[in-house]
C-alpha cells in the first residue's frame, strides 16, 4: 500500500495505515489519548515539520516568491542528517506497508507536506495519488 499524504483531522481512508503527524505542535484542546481516535495522528513526529521560525515564515508567505523562499529553507532543514535518514526510511517503508503522513493545513499547495511529498517522491517512495 502506498504512502498517503493527508490533512490531519480528516477521516481516514480504508487501509491508510499508521498516521504520522509531521507537525510542530499537537492539536489544541484534544486529550493525548484521543489523538488517534479523532483522526489526528497515531505517531507524532515533529522532526519532519519546519522549525518554529520557518513555520512562521511559511504561514506569512503570500506571494510565490515568499513561498519559494520558505521551500528553499525547509529543504535545507530536511537535508540535515536525521531528517534525511527519516525520509529515506519512510520512502523504503512505503513499499512494504500502509502509512500516511500529514499536517493540519487545509491547502496542501501552501503546506510543508507538499515539500515532504516531493522529497519522498525523489527518494523513490510509493505515494498514493488520490
Amino acid at each position: 500500500m502506498p504512502l498517503r499524504i493527508v490533512r490531519l483531522g480528516t477521516p481516514r481512508v480504508p487501509g491508510e495505515g499508521t498516521r504520522i503527524g509531521s507537525v510542530r505542535r499537537p492539536p489544541r484542546g484534544v486529550p493525548k489519548a484521543e489523538f488517534a481516535s479523532q483522526n489526528w495522528y497515531d505517531v507524532w513526529y515533529p522532526l519532519l515539520s519546519p522549525s518554529a521560525e520557518l513555520m512562521a515564515q511559511g504561514q506569512q508567505a503570500h506571494s510565490d516568491k515568499e513561498w519559494q523562499a520558505f521551500v528553499k529553507h525547509f529543504r535545507k532543514e530536511l537535508a540535515q542528517p536525521e531528517a534525511s535518514r527519516t525520509l529515506d526510511l519512510l520512502a523504503t517503508l512505503s513499499h512494504h506497508g500502509a502509512m500516511s503522513l500529514g499536517c493540519y493545513c487545509e491547502n496542501e499547495a501552501r503546506c510543508h507536506r507538499s515539500v515532504l511529498r516531493e522529497e519522498l517522491a525523489g527518494r523513490g517512495a510509493d505515494i498514493a495519488t488520490d
